[in-house]
């Protein structure tokens, strides 16, 4: 079985590009115009539901905003031994979570450095990508259909 082909080279690169989600932001302005209904459906007298529901707008299109101004990032996990990277800078502590097709990561640029964090929604991330992410990232649930498999 010499010539046989190689089927893995034991690591996967992955190359990813953060960008600020449209469906987030929307869900955000969502928010505060659902917040300023209640506000106003509620028994609260008019002059004190006004203005909370002015702020209830006003939070969730700032919100949006803030969300939408962030810069964009590049991501690569290189597989190996080497630690990913953000930017071109290292990341440290880095920490994988899914909820669903959600996925959140935090790491920090330097040891005892501040917290960063990047969330990929379902318009950031295509499957294909979610998928590579997974097995990247060393994640345990990338084969999460153990029942097809022999113990």
């Amino acid at each position: 079985m010499r010539n046989s082909p190689r089927w893995s080279n034991g690591s996967v690169n992955c190359r990813l590009e953060w960008r600020p989600s449209r469906l987030l932001q929307a869900l955000l302005i969502l928010l505060g115009v659902l917040g300023a209904i209640s506000v106003l459906a509620s028994e609260m007298p008019r002059p004190f539901a006004l203005p909370i529901a002015i702020a209830a707008l006003g939070c969730g299109a700032w919100q949006a905003r803030r969300e939408g101004r962030k810069p964009r990032l590049a991501f690569w996990f290189p597989g190996n031994d080497r630690p990913p990277t953000a930017d071109g800078a290292p990341m440290r502590d880095t920490r994988l979570h899914w909820r669903g097709p959600l996925a959140f990561l935090r790491w920090r640029e330097q040891p005892g450095g501040h917290w960063r964090h990047a969330a990929w929604w379902p318009d950031t991330l295509p499957a294909a990508q979610r998928r590579e992410l997974r097995l990247a990232a060393g994640d345990e649930g990338a084969g999460r259909h153990r029942r097809d498999r022999a113990p």
